[in-house]
């Protein structure tokens, strides 16, 4: 039986892959789902993404073939660390991932200017498109939901830009996308499988940001026949 390992987005609950899960395991799958610190795992430390990077190995390090699927802030995760362990996958599904950072947010961001959600939107730009990526950025909602930790969490990880890792990635890669995703839009799809030699795309018309939760179906079918 091969097995499945889903690092999933910033949620708190492992609830919304349920179905998709389900579908998997019905196909043959086993399916296990990585609890993330500060997350679906209790952890009060402020994270970098080099520690989820070890967390991430320590998970995986007795196992031999690894097929790894990685959703959004999870695909983070999955592209650094591939970039450091290349023999340990061998198949990466990312799913609306993100990684891809816009230059212009994540300069102002590394300059510290992160007050609260509605002053650093009222404050760190004049442009109405730069303050729409910043918004999209730090998924604000999410923002504001985290305790205290994992906003700080949230400020080291959302300027790491990943562009140059992804080259990086030598293995069979299947990127899994909604075409109306507002958080990590489809062009940024577009970028990842230009630059993972090899990748194929798959765009879902009606999904948005997690897919898996909306087309269950429809993503575990494509990550089967990848798999």
């Amino acid at each position: 039986m091969k097995k499945i390992f889903i690092i999933h987005g910033w949620t708190y609950t492992l609830d919304g892959w349920n179905a998709c899960a389900a579908f998997l395991r019905a196909k043959g799958f086993e399916v296990i789902m990585l609890r993330v610190p500060g997350l679906t795992e209790p952890s009060d430390k402020v994270w970098t993404i080099d520690e989820y990077v070890e967390w991430l190995a320590e998970k995986l390090k007795s196992e031999s073939e690894v097929n790894l699927v990685a959703h959004s802030n999870g695909g983070r995760f999955a592209i650094e660390y591939i970039s450091s362990h290349p023999e340990k996958v061998k198949k990466l599904v990312l799913i609306d991932s993100a990684g891809i950072v816009d230059t212009r947010v994540a300069t102002l961001l590394k300059r510290n200017i992160f007050g609260s959600v509605a002053k650093a939107g009222k404050c760190i730009i004049s442009s109405n498109i730069v303050r729409k990526i910043f918004y999209r950025l730090i998924r604000s909602k999410d923002y504001e939901r985290a305790p205290e930790n994992m906003r700080e969490t949230m400020k080291n990880l959302i300027t790491v830009d990943l562009k140059k890792q992804l080259k990086n990635i030598k293995i069979g890669t299947l990127i899994i996308w909604g075409k109306k995703d507002k958080a990590t839009p489809l062009s940024d799809a577009y970028i990842m499988q230009k630059e993972i030699a090899g990748s194929k795309l798959v765009v879902i018309n009606n999904a948005s940001h997690s897919p898996h939760m909306t087309h269950p179906q429809d993503v575990a079918n494509a990550i089967e026949r990848f798999v």
